[in-house]
C-alpha cells in the first residue's frame, strides 16, 4: 500500500473509474481536457500529474490549461509543479540525504517542532550499490573478498542507513550485494502504474543519480536530481520546472549483424549533444520503436544525462508488458498497466496518430555502425575502424614523448626508451614496428605516427611484458548502462568462449573486472554454462555494484602502477558504462574508453588501445593460425538463441524474493535506537551535517557580493567529478590531511564517494579532481592562489578558502560551456556553498548542477551571450562586486545582475550577468540560503 493523496479540486471533472479484469480503479482522465489526449507521451505523464495534485496554489486550472494549449515551438517559460510518486537513491548520494534528514529531526526540534514531522511523504527507495570497490579481482573468491572489504569499510554509513531504514517511514533500503540501482529498479521497484489504494497513476520517479533516467525506457516519466532536491520531493515538497520542449527522435529500420546496443546508444548521443537538448524531454517514436527490446530502451534512456536531456521516454506497448511479465510482476499489476496506458492515450499504437514535437531528429538503425568513445567524454564517438588512428592522434594531448612513425620492415626493431629501458617494439603494438621522427614533425609517407615510452616489467608470477602509452590498464564490464542488457552481456560470454576454445588470453597488465547489474546476471551465466569462458578472459564475479564507471576499479597491481607513474604513461581503461571523464575511472589511468561489453573482452585480449581489429591478429589459435575478431564475434542468432534457453521469470522471481532482507552481515549490523540520531564525533564517515547551525525562523535579506576574489578559473566540460569526485583520495592532499589526523590508515581512506555523509571530508574534495585544471595555476589537481597573502602564494583550494572565510572574503568561481555536467552530484554545490563561493560565473550550465547550486544558496550567473571570461579580459585576478541581488528581497527576480570586476591596476571590466534563477519557486529557495532551509522553515510553520 502507498501513502495517501491529497484530494484534487477536479476543477475539469476529469476524475473517471476504469474496470480492470473486475476491480475498479479511480484514475484522473486526461482525455476529458481538450488538448491534452494530442500531447506527446512523456507531457501526457505531466498532465495527469498537474490533474491529480491540483490544489488552486501549486497548481492551478491555469497550468492544466498551459498545457493543454502546448506551443511546440514557444520558448519555454510556464512554471509547472511536478510532484513524483516516489524518489530512488543509490548510497553515494543517498548518504548525505539521510544525514540531512537525521539533522533536520533535530533542527525542526530547536525552532518549535518535533523530531517525527521528519520523514518522507513520498515512497523513498536506496539501493546500496556504490560502495563496492574490486580491490580482489581474477580469482575465483575475487566477489567474497570484496564482499569482506566492502563491510568492513561501510560498518558505519551501513549501520546508519539501517537506522533510517527502521526509523524513518515510508523509507526502504534494498542491501549490499543485490545490484545497481537502476537494474534493481526496472527489474523490480518500478510500478509502471501505481495502484494507491485504488487509485492508478503513471510511476513518476525522481532519483539521485542522474542515470534514474533508465527508467524511461519502461514508459516511467522521471531523471535524475541532486540529494537536496530529492530530500525536498521526500518531504513533499513538488519539483519545480518549465513546461520544456520535447524533441521527438524517431527510429526506423533494424540494427544490423555485429552492431551492439552500446554502437546506438554511443550515436544517438552524439546526435543529440551535437544537436543540444539540454533542458528538454527527448521523446522516441515511430513504428520502429515497436521492435526496440525494452533492454535496448533502457540502455538509451540510461544514456539521458550524457546528451543533456532531462529525459528520454520510451512510451507504454506490447514491449513493455512482455519485459513485466519476464522479471515477476503480478498479473494484476500487468494487467493495470496495459488497461491504465490504453485509457489514458498513452499506449504506442501500430501506425498511430504521431504527436507534434518541438523539434526532430531521425535515426535509420541498420546505419549504425560499431563504435566506442573516448577518450574523455561519452559522446566523443570514434567508428570502431578508426579507433587506433583516433587514439593516435589523441595521444598527443597526453604525453610528450617523441613521435614515432611506422615502418614499412617487417622485422621487429629494438627501441629504447629515455629511461634507457630496452624492449621489443611489437609486444603491445600487435607487430607493428616504429622509428622515430622528432617532435613536431609529420609522420612520414602518410603513415599515422604515435608517441612511445616502453617499459619493461617484471610480473611477481615470474616473467616480464612490456608497457607503452595505450596499454588497456583496466578492462571492466560494469555499471547500469549494459550489464543490464542481456543481448551484449551474453554476447560476451560467447566472444570469451570463442576465444577460449582457440587459445587466447587476456594480457597480463590488464585489470579484468565483471561487475554484474543484479543477481540475475549471474543466474543466466550460469544456465548457459558462461562463467568458466569469461574467466578463462580472467573476468569473474567481482561484485555485484557500480564500479569502474564510478572509480571504483580499485588499485592496479604496484608493479603496472609504479610503471605508469615513474615513467608518465598514459594508460587506458576501456569500460561497459556511461562516464569516462578525466581521473574518473583510476588515478593511473589517462584516457578512457566506453565499449560494449563484448569490446572489453576484445580490449583486453588486446592488451593495447593501439590495435586496429580488422588487420591486427588477437593471436594464434593451437595450430599457430591467426585468430581476428571477426573469428570469434558471436552471430546475432547465437546471442538470441542463448537468451531465450538462460533466462526465465522464475529468475527474476525468485532473486527478488526477498529483496530487503540481505545476508548475515546486513541482519547482523549493530544498529543505533532512537527517533534522532546520536551522532559519534569520532566518526570519519558520519557527521551531522553544518548547513541548520544558528538557522533562524526568517531568513536574513539577501545581500549583493562585494570584494569577492576568484577561487578557481576554468575552461569548457568541467563536470561534477571535476568539482566533487567520488574517487580514490589522494595521499597528502587537504581530504587526506584529515583523515591522517583522525588516525585513518592510508589503506583505509576508502573513496570520496563512500565518505559523503561527512562534510569536513567532502568540502577538502571539493575541485579535488586530479585532472581539475585550474587557470589560476600551471599544475592540474586541486590548487589555487591564494590572493589573502602576499604575492599569492599556490595553495590548496581548500586551504585558500580557510583563509578567504576567515578574512571575511567572498569567493566566485569562473568557467566556460557546459558547467556541472555529469553526475547529479548534491555534494558539488555543497561543497562550493562550503568553500565560501557566492557566486559561480560561466557560459553555460547543465541542468542539474544549475539547480543544485540554487538549492545551496549559490547564484548561477552566466556571461552575456557571445563572451567569456577569455573575451572579456579576465584573467582571475580581479576583485569582483555583483550587484542587483537585493532585489530579491522585493519578491522579484533580475534578470541580470551588474559585475564589475576590478584589476590590480584599477582598470575595471563591466558586464551584465544572467541571473539563472529561472522559476519563482528557485528564487524562494535561494531567499531562505538554501531549499532544505525553506522546506524546514514550512515545516515548522505548519
Amino acid at each position: 500500500m502507498e501513502l495517501p493523496v491529497t484530494e484534487s479540486l477536479n476543477s475539469f471533472d476529469t476524475k473517471k473509474t476504469l474496470d480492470v479484469n473486475g476491480k475498479e480503479y479511480t484514475y484522473f482522465d486526461i482525455t476529458a481536457v481538450e488538448g491534452l489526449e494530442k500531447l506527446p507521451y512523456s507531457l501526457k505523464a505531466l498532465a495527469e500529474n498537474l490533474l491529480r495534485t491540483e490544489d488552486g496554489k501549486n497548481v492551478t486550472e491555469e497550468h492544466i490549461k498551459a498545457l493543454a494549449n502546448w506551443d511546440p515551438e514557444a520558448e519555454p517559460e510556464t512554471e509547472i509543479q511536478f510532484t513524483p510518486a516516489r524518489v530512488l537513491m543509490q548510497d553515494f548520494t543517498g548518504v548525505p540525504c539521510v544525514v540531512d534528514l537525521a539533522t533536520m529531526r533535530e533542527a525542526v526540534s530547536a525552532l518549535g517542532g518535533t523530531p517525527d514531522q521528519v520523514n518522507p511523504l513520498n515512497p523513498a527507495e536506496m539501493v546500496i550499490d556504490h560502495s563496492v570497490i574490486t580491490e580482489a579481482f581474477g580469482s575465483a573468491d575475487a566477489l567474497e573478498k570484496n564482499v569482506e572489504i566492502e563491510y568492513q569499510r561501510n560498518e558505519e554509513r551501513y549501520q546508519f542507513l539501517r537506522w533510517g531504514a527502521e526509523n524513518f517511514s515510508n523509507f526502504k533500503v534494498v542491501p549490499p550485494g543485490t545490484g545497481i540501482v537502476h537494474q534493481v529498479n526496472i527489474e523490480y521497484l518500478s510500478r509502471v502504474v501505481f495502484d494507491n489504494d485504488g487509485l492508478a497513476y503513471p510511476d513518476t520517479c525522481i532519483g539521485t543519480d542522474s542515470h534514474t533516467t533508465m527508467e524511461n525506457g519502461l514508459g516511467i516519466l522521471g531523471w535524475g536530481v541532486g540529494g537536496i532536491e530529492a530530500e525536498a520531493a521526500m518531504l513533499g515538497q513538488p519539483v519545480s520546472m518549465l513546461i520544456p520542449k520535447v524533441v521527438g527522435f524517431k527510429l526506423t529500420g533494424d540494427i544490423p549483424a555485429g552492431v551492439t546496443a552500446t554502437d546506438v546508444v554511443l550515436t544517438i548521443t552524439q546526435m543529440l549533444r551535437e544537436h543540444g537538448v539540454v533542458q528538454k524531454f527527448v521523446e522516441f517514436y515511430g513504428n520502429g520503436v515497436k521492435s526496440i527490446p525494452l533492454a535496448n530502451r533502457a540502455t538509451i534512456g540510461n544514456m539521458s544525462p550524457e546528451f543533456g536531456s532531462t529525459a528520454a521516454m520510451f512510451p507504454i506497448d506490447e514491449e513493455t508488458i512482455k519485459y513485466l511479465e519476464l522479471t515477476g510482476r503480478p498479473q494484476e499489476q500487468i494487467d493495470r498497466v496495459e488497461a491504465y496506458a490504453k485509457a489514458q492515450t498513452m499506449w504506442l499504437e501500430q501506425d498511430g496518430v504521431e504527436p507534434k514535437f518541438s523539434e526532430y531528429l531521425e535515426l535509420d538503425l541498420s546505419t549504425v555502425v560499431p563504435s566506442i568513445a573516448g577518450p574523455k567524454r561519452p559522446q566523443d564517438r570514434i567508428l570502431q575502424s578508426e579507433a587506433k588512428e583516433q587514439f593516435r592522434k589523441d595521444l598527443g594531448n597526453y604525453t610528450t614523448d617523441e613521435v614515432l612513425v611506422d615502418e614499412s620492415s617487417a622485422a621487429a626493431k629494438r627501441m629504447t626508451s629515455e629511461s634507457g629501458i630496452v624492449a621489443d617494439g611489437d609486444d603491445v603494438t600487435g607487430g607493428l614496428n616504429y622509428s622515430r621522427a622528432g617532435k613536431g614533425e609529420s609522420a612520414a609517407a602518410g603513415a599515422v605516427g604515435r608517441q612511445s615510452n616502453p617499459v619493461i616489467v617484471e610480473s611477481p608470477n615470474g616473467g616480464e611484458y612490456t608497457l607503452d602509452h595505450g596499454m588497456v590498464a583496466i578492462a571492466s564490464i560494469t555499471s547500469c548502462t549494459n550489464t543490464s542488457n542481456p543481448s551484449v552481456m551474453i554476447g560476451a560470454g560467447l566472444i570469451a568462449r570463442k576465444a577460449a576454445e582457440l587459445g587466447l588470453e587476456s594480457k597480463p597488465w590488464v585489470k579484468t573486472i565483471c561487475a554484474p547489474g543484479s543477481q540475475v546476471v549471474d543466474g543466466y551465466f550460469r544456465r548457459a554454462d558462461l562463467w568458466k569462458d569469461l574467466e578463462a578472459m580472467g573476468f569473474y564475479l567481482s561484485g555485484f555494484g557500480c564500479t569502474s564507471c564510478i572509480g571504483n576499479s580499485g588499485p592496479l597491481p604496484d608493479e603496472i602502477s609504479d610503471a605508469i607513474n615513474e615513467h608518465d604513461l598514459a594508460a587506458t581503461a576501456v569500460l561497459s558504462g556511461n562516464r569516462n571523464f578525466e581521473g574518473r575511472i583510476s588515478p593511473d589511468v589517462k584516457m578512457n574508453y566506453l565499449a560494449s561489453p563484448i569490446m572489453v573482452i576484445a580490449y583486453a585480449i588486446a592488451g593495447t588501445m593501439d590495435f586496429d581489429f580488422e588487420t591486427q591478429a588477437l593471436g594464434q589459435d593451437k595450430d599457430g593460425n591467426d585468430v581476428f575478431l571477426k573469428d570469434i564475434w558471436p552471430s546475432t542468432e547465437e546471442i538470441e538463441a542463448t537468451i531465450q534457453e538462460a533466462i526465465s521469470r522464475e529468475m527474476y522471481e525468485a532473486d527478488y524474493a526477498d529483496v530487503f532482507k540481505g545476508d548475515d552481515a546486513w541482519r547482523n549490523l549493530n544498529v543505533p535506537e532512537g527517533e534522532t540520531f546520536k551522532w559519534d564525533e569520532d566518526s570519519t564517515y558520519i557527521r551531522k551535517a553544518p548547513y541548520f547551525d544558528g538557522m533562524e525562523a526568517e531568513p536574513a535579506p539577501v545581500e549583493d557580493i562585494k570584494g569577492a576574489r576568484v577561487l578557481v578559473k576554468l575552461g569548457d566540460s568541467v563536470t561534477t567529478d571535476h568539482i566533487s569526485p567520488a574517487s580514490a583520495i589522494k595521499p597528502g592532499t587537504p581530504a587526506a590531511q584529515y583523515l591522517d589526523a583522525h588516525g585513518v590508515d592510508r589503506v583505509d581512506y576508502n573513496s570520496l564517494g563512500s565518505r559523503r555523509g561527512n562534510h569536513e571530508v567532502m568540502v577538502r574534495g571539493t575541485f579535488a579532481n586530479i585532472r581539475l585544471a585550474n587557470q589560476l595555476v600551471d599544475i592540474t589537481g586541486g590548487y589555487t592562489l591564494d590572493f589573502t597573502k602576499e604575492d599569492a602564494p599556490q595553495s590548496f583550494i581548500y586551504d585558500a578558502s580557510v583563509n578567504y572565510q576567515e578574512a571575511g572574503i567572498p569567493l566566485v568561481v569562473l568557467g566556460g560551456k557546459e558547467y556541472g555536467s555529469g553526475s547529479s552530484r548534491d555534494w558539488a554545490a555543497k561543497g562550493t556553498n562550503l568553500l565560501g563561493v557566492k557566486a559561480v560565473i560561466v557560459e553555460s550550465f547543465e541542468r542539474i548542477h544549475r539547480s543544485n547550486l540554487i538549492g545551496m544558496g549559490v547564484v548561477p550567473l552566466q556571461f552575456p551571450a557571445g563572451e567569456s571570461h577569455e573575451s572579456l579580459g579576465l584573467d582571475g585576478h580581479e576583485t569582483f562586486d555583483i550587484e542587483g541581488l537585493e532585489e530579491l528581497n522585493n519578491g522579484t527576480t533580475p534578470k541580470t545582475l551588474k559585475v564589475t570586476a576590478t584589476k590590480d591596476s584599477g582598470e575595471k571590466v563591466e558586464f551584465d550577468a544572467t541571473v539563472r534563477i529561472d522559476t519563482p519557486g528557485e528564487a524562494d529557495y535561494f531567499r531562505h540560503g538554501g531549499i532544505l532551509q525553506y522546506v524546514l522553515r514550512q515545516m515548522v510553520k505548519s
